[in-house]
């Protein structure tokens, strides 16, 4: 994206990481990275074409095969991930407020989360050898048959803006654990992140070519990255939309795919339910992160016996909300991260109305923050599933909220999505909680709390969500393939395969 600046030499500059070395674009073509909370150009970064791609899938592969890389023991590659962990810890507010400036998340958020992705590298280099085979119990005589599991290949990691530290390190930590080389593409729209961690890799030390990264826009950038014949698997979060063209691209190389899609994931609040926890669910669910998530809880179902209440609760909280610089210890909710973002919620908001959503609170841009791309907590009455805010992924701080009767009625609304990412609970009948949990269709049920994540727990989506698990000890797994060893123990030579016993 480009945007206007006051001087392009005021412009922090990015390069690309590939094989070892920062670099430009071999055509030499940037592109501006845009502060969200001013609209203007604050950053300029590389735009990679196929040959730049080329040459960090041409990186990863010799690093894969040759030198260093290949030669290390697990427990060694372990060690190199324990000291990336406490680089990017050390530099965690560094790396927040760089993320902050492009993304317009909040700098208390960014940077508490860059903290906590330190323990991902630690989880995963405590996981590099801890990833064993097995001895088959085999049923011919004088053979003695085991597995190892060994590194898929190079692996094409490709993130978006919302939460590009965390979800790197998802794919990245235990693809390197496992033995990979990984190609990470960051997203064209605030690139910067990702561009600077890049300069923790290159102090961790690891070889060159190991760890690359890369910015560009999805033509050619990314069509080169995912259908490279190089790349033998692709670990890739974003829209479904764009993840079609993924799938796509992987018919030239048949790489293995994994989809993190978001979605429009449900939260169901029951009379019995503590009201001030059940509220926090909705706020953090929705207006944290400016409700720029893709576990976002943005269909809200309230049992009919505390609707109105929980209503009226909501918009209180919802307008109580300071919105402002996302560099201000004091906000509590930032911009939207494009300009694009915040048109395309006016337009569902307004088609949503149409359908009969009524605007409880907010759904404008707020008063006296004419710079940047703010917009306000939204939240939309909806009296039915027709309505487009109910169905239609936004990325932004909007809530519809609809009344249900019973616990059944409830879960059919929950699961009447294409979506199946993540839930939300909240009830204190245990016995209710865990059917609730079991009957929605989701990849990750909360119960009683929202958003909570660690690298011990495996995330993933059902249906349009995606397929695949990131984080936990199952990934590592996805990132190994299994190899058969047979080992004839017999003193005899080989039998005459002619001559039939």
């Amino acid at each position: 994206m480009t945007a206007p600046a006051t001087d392009e030499t005021e412009l922090a500059q990015y390069q690309l990481y590939i094989d070892g070395a920062f670099c430009e674009a071999e055509s030499g073509a940037r592109f501006n990275s845009v502060n969200p909370a001013t609209g203007l150009a604050w950053a300029s970064a590389p735009a990679a074409g196929e040959a730049d791609v080329d040459r960090a899938v041409g990186a990863a592969g010799r690093a894969l095969n040759e030198g260093e890389w290949p030669a290390m023991s697990a427990t060694q590659r372990g060690k190199l991930l324990f000291g990336l962990a406490e680089l990017v810890a050390k530099n965690a507010e560094t790396l927040g407020r760089i993320e902050t400036t492009d993304s317009g998340k909040l700098a208390a958020e960014t940077k508490a989360q860059t903290a906590y992705v330190g323990d991902y590298y630690r989880y995963y280099g405590g996981l590099a050898d801890k990833i064993q085979g097995a001895t088959l119990p085999i049923d011919k005589p004088d053979m003695h048959v085991f597995t190892t599991r060994e590194p898929i290949g190079v692996v094409a990691a490709i993130v978006p803006w919302n939460a590009q530290m965390f979800l790197s390190a998802t794919k990245v930590g235990p693809a390197l654990a496992a033995g990979n080389t990984v190609v990470v593409k960051a997203s064209e729209e605030a690139p910067a992140p990702l561009l600077e961690f890049a300069k923790l890799v290159d102090q961790a030390g690891f070889p060159p070519g190991v760890l690359n990264v890369i910015t560009g826009f999805g033509e050619p950038c990314g069509r080169a990255l995912t259908s490279h014949r190089g790349v033998a698997r692709v670990a890739f979060t974003g829209g479904p939309e764009t993840a079609r063209h993924v799938v796509r691209n992987t018919a030239n190389n048949f790489a293995s795919v994994s989809l993190e899609l978001g979605g429009k994931s449900a939260i169901l609040v029951f009379d019995d339910a503590d009201l001030e926890g059940a509220l926090n669910g909705a706020i953090a669910g929705n207006f944290g992160a400016t409700g720029q998530s893709c576990v976002a809880g943005s269909r809200v179902f309230v049992q009919a016996g505390i609707h109105d209440r929980f209503i009226e609760r909501l918009v209180e909280r919802a307008e109580a909300i300071r919105i402002g610089d996302p560099l201000d210890p004091s906000t509590q909710m930032g911009p939207l991260a494009t300009e694009a973002q915040r048109d395309r919620i006016e337009s569902v908001i307004g088609e949503s109305t149409a359908h009969g959503a009524t605007v409880l609170t907010g759904g404008g841009r707020p008063p006296g923050l004419d710079e940047g791309w703010y917009f306000q907590p939204t939240v939309l009455g909806c009296p039915n599933q027709d309505v487009p805010s109910t169905r239609v992924e936004m990325f932004g701080p909007v809530m519809s909220v609809l009344k249900f009767d019973t616990e059944e009625a409830g879960v059919g609304l929950a699961n009447d999505s294409e979506f199946g990412l993540a839930a939300g609970v909240f009830t204190s009948d245990v016995a209710r909680a865990h059917r609730v949990a079991k009957a929605v269709r989701a990849g990750i049920v909360w119960v009683n709390t929202y958003r909570a994540i660690s690298p011990i727990s495996p995330f993933g989506g059902f249906g349009q969500s995606g397929y695949g698990r990131e984080a936990g000890i199952d990934a590592m797994y996805d990132y190994t393939r299994t190899k058969a060893v047979w080992v004839n123990t017999s003193s005899e030579p080989m039998a005459n395969p002619f001559v039939m016993r």
